[in-house]
């Protein structure tokens, strides 16, 4: 299996049980229960979880077809779309941290962005480059 699909499989493994520890560790926080950051907080859990199960997907899809490119940059694109967009919602609900709140739309990008590349990398199969 190539390294990068173990990355991926790693980190998407990862990143699930990230966002489990995240979801139960918000149950607890009484700043999110009371305040107006409970929206914010969802809506990265959410994509979180979301995007851990893809990144298992793109891991599992590229172990079986290395050399494609597609699948590469999906991969990359659904890390940084998770830091970009999950992990700024998670600073700004948690921390009150809102100085980054200007690059979530560009994870969301990088979201759209990675399952985009994976249906590229769908379709070119079979084809003599990846």
């Amino acid at each position: 299996m190539p390294l990068h699909a173990k990355l991926f499989l790693a980190l998407g493994a990862l990143s699930a049980a990230a966002s489990v520890v995240l979801g139960a560790a918000a149950a607890h926080m009484a700043n999110l229960q009371v305040g107006t950051t409970l929206p914010l907080f969802q809506t990265a859990l959410q994509y979180h979880q979301f995007h851990a199960l893809g990144l298992l997907i793109v891991g599992l899809v590229a172990s079986n077809h290395p050399s494609s490119r597609w699948f590469l940059a999906a991969g990359i694109l659904m890390i940084v779309g998770t830091l970009l967009f999950s992990g700024n919602l998670y600073l700004r609900s948690i921390a009150g941290f809102n100085d980054w709140h200007a690059v979530t739309p560009y994870g969301g990008a990088a979201y759209i962005g990675s399952w985009l590349l994976l249906a590229i990398g769908a379709l070119r199969l079979g084809k003599h480059r990846g």
